[in-house]
């Protein structure tokens, strides 16, 4: 515990004040728009002021005024990674409770709970990530006493101070076999207490803030907080997304009929296992969905029609399609699996993405989802100037990021896991730990 603490307290030390944006120029290089479109060879990209101003072919670059060249020599440059959905800056030991935020089952609100107060910018897991090339993050606690999660945010992982980018950016609810066990061991628990929140919300709108809010309406009982309830307002009026966690194709149906009852509602569909028996449904509706890579085998009964090609039909049927990293162990993951559905274009019978489309699924799709559309997961002008270099192909498991630029800031790549990579190159047995240093 005291090595952990000790680790901890000298990542303080890297949280130095905002670092000014650079201009920068990247030239000969094999650009990645993140657009879905091919890579470029031979490509340029300008930043300046911390904003793209220029991504393609050289012959179209602006002329260089100032700041940084860089001669990428033939390497891949792209636009940063948006993970979505994480828990980064919510937990800087998982197993040690006293340092993890992800799970309040304890509390008395649900709905009410903002991730944003509690995202720690100094966390080991956004060094970590940032050094997998990783920029932008959407980020939440996970549903333990309610269905409702609570409020996710969206952060940077450029290490300074003011990591949230966007509080209270989504609302998250878990439905299905979890939602069920949480809402009292039944699916219609679950519905029934969404719908019942949803309409306790609806008597609220116009009403918040004021001391009307103590009130939902008169004669009616009532099932949420009046915290919870006002936290669920910006839903039922559109301002605010609903992600819904589902997973069998029934309760997919049961979900986007929830539009008919409650027409303004954001829905962003999260798992969705069996999304490509209802490929259709979802995209007549306008849904877009963060599914789950690469789910070949049921981890439970709502999962019976699991496939690696689920991702690849639903984009096939003209669905919005971001990768989940809340399912892997590790976010980091998010380039293999979208590799992995590269190479299931290459086998007879299985749908995967051609490669633009699986790296935009990590990159400017879970953006635009987020609402950052533009703005992140791109190389276009007026973009975050969010640019990685990598050592090879960003889908191939073996690269790595070589530089990484998170708004025009040239990032540091060390964290705790290169320092002891790099303490321990030296096995001189003579030599105590270099961890009595500290």
């Amino acid at each position: 515990m005291k090595r952990l603490l000790a680790m901890a307290a000298s990542s303080l030390a890297l949280a130095a004040a905002p670092a000014l944006a650079q201009d920068v120029t990247i030239t000969n290089a094999r650009v990645v728009i993140g657009d879905g479109g091919a890579p470029i060879d031979g490509g340029t990209v300008v930043v300046r002021g911390g904003t793209v101003v220029y991504a393609g072919a050289a012959s179209g670059a602006p002329a260089t005024a100032g700041g940084s060249t860089i001669d990428a020599g033939g390497a891949w440059v792209t636009p940063g990674i948006f993970a979505t959905l994480t828990s980064l800056g919510l937990a800087d030991v998982s197993a040690v409770g006293d340092s993890n935020d992800i799970r309040a089952g304890g509390a008395p609100f649900s709905a009410a709970l903002d991730a944003s107060r509690a995202i720690n910018p100094t966390s080991q897991h956004i060094l970590v990530h940032r050094a997998a090339g990783i920029t932008r993050a959407a980020t939440t606690t996970q549903p333990t006493g309610s269905i409702f999660a609570g409020q996710g945010a969206i952060i940077d992982l450029d290490g300074d101070a003011q990591a949230v980018m966007q509080p209270r950016a989504f609302q998250m609810v878990a439905l299905g076999e979890g939602g069920a066990r949480l809402a009292g061991g039944s699916r219609t628990a679950a519905h029934t207490l969404l719908r019942a929140a949803l309409r306790e919300a609806q008597a609220l709108v116009g009403k918040t803030g004021t001391p009307q809010t103590t009130e939902i309406a008169k004669g009616d009982d009532v099932m949420l907080s009046r915290f919870d309830a006002e936290a669920l307002v910006p839903v039922v009026t559109g301002k605010q997304k609903l992600y819904v966690a589902v997973d069998r194709a029934a309760d997919i149906r049961s979900v986007l009929a929830l539009k008919q009852e409650f027409p303004a509602l954001d829905m962003v569909l999260v798992g969705v296992t069996e999304g490509w028996l209802v490929a259709n449904d979802i995209a007549a509706a306008g849904v877009p969905v963060i599914a789950n890579g690469l789910d070949d085998l049921p981890e439970s009964f709502e999962q019976l029609g699991a496939t690696q090609s689920n991702a690849g039909r639903l984009a096939r049927a003209g669905v919005k399609v971001a990768i989940n990293a809340a399912t892997m162990q590790d976010p980091r993951r998010l380039q293999q699996v979208a590799g992995n559905l590269v190479a299931l274009t290459r086998i007879p019978g299985a749908s995967g993405m051609e490669w633009g489309q699986a790296f935009a699924a990590i990159s400017s799709v879970p953006a635009e989802i987020s609402g950052m559309g533009g703005k992140a997961g791109v190389l276009k002008p007026g973009a975050l100037g969010d640019v990685v270099l990598w050592d090879g192909d960003p889908l191939e498991v073996g690269s790595v990021p070589t530089r990484v630029y998170i708004g025009g800031v040239e990032q540091d790549l060390t964290n705790h896991q290169t320092r002891l990579r790099d303490r321990y190159k030296d096995l001189d047995e003579s030599d105590l730990p270099k961890a009595y240093d500290w």
